[in-house]
C-alpha cells in the first residue's frame, strides 16, 4: 500500500494538483486504475482541461481525458451532461472511467486493446500501447528516483 500511495505521489506530481484525488475517485467508482487513468489524460491531452480537437470524420474530443463528442446524446439523456459539462475535470475524468470501464469489459480485460478502444479504433492503432508506454515512463523515473533516495539514505 505505501508503494501505491508512493506512486500515486509521483504520477499525480506530473499533473494538476486538483486532479489528483478525482482520477483515484474514479478509479474507485468504475474500478480502473487511476495510475491507467492518468496516462490516458497525459497521453490525450497533457492534462489540459479546456482541450478541444477536432478529428477527421467530424467529431471532436473536449477535456482532459478527450472525451469523444459521439458520446455528448448518452451523455445529455442520461446523466444531462452538456459538453461545457465536460471542461470540468472531475466530471471528464470520472466520464473517461466510464468509458474505459466498458471497453475494457468489451475486450474481456485485456489492458491494450481496452485502453486502444478508448481512442476509438482497435485495428491498426498504436494507442494502447503509447498510453502504456507513457504509464511505464512514469513508473521507471518513480523507481529512480526510489533508488536514488535509498542509496542517498544508505550513505
Amino acid at each position: 500500500m505505501k508503494f501505491k500511495t508512493a506512486l500515486m505521489g509521483l504520477l499525480f506530481g506530473f499533473s494538476s494538483l486538483y486532479a489528483k484525488s478525482y482520477y483515484v475517485e474514479a478509479g474507485e467508482m468504475f474500478n480502473v486504475e487511476p495510475q491507467l487513468l492518468w496516462a490516458i489524460a497525459k497521453t490525450e491531452s497533457n492534462f489540459d482541461i479546456k482541450a478541444l480537437n477536432k478529428n477527421k470524420n467530424g467529431t471532436y474530443d473536449i477535456g482532459i481525458m478527450q472525451i469523444n463528442s459521439i458520446h455528448l446524446p448518452e451523455l445529455k439523456e442520461k446523466y444531462n451532461i452538456e459538453q461545457e459539462d465536460l471542461y470540468n475535470p472531475r466530471v471528464n475524468i470520472h466520464i473517461g472511467a466510464m468509458i474505459l470501464k466498458r471497453c475494457l469489459n468489451k475486450h474481456e480485460g485485456n489492458l491494450v486493446n481496452g485502453v486502444t478502444c478508448y481512442n476509438g479504433r482497435i485495428k491498426d492503432n498504436p494507442y494502447g500501447k503509447k498510453v502504456l508506454e507513457e504509464l511505464s515512463l512514469a513508473l521507471e523515473t518513480y523507481n529512480a528516483k526510489e533508488n536514488s533516495s535509498v542509496a542517498q539514505r544508505s550513505n
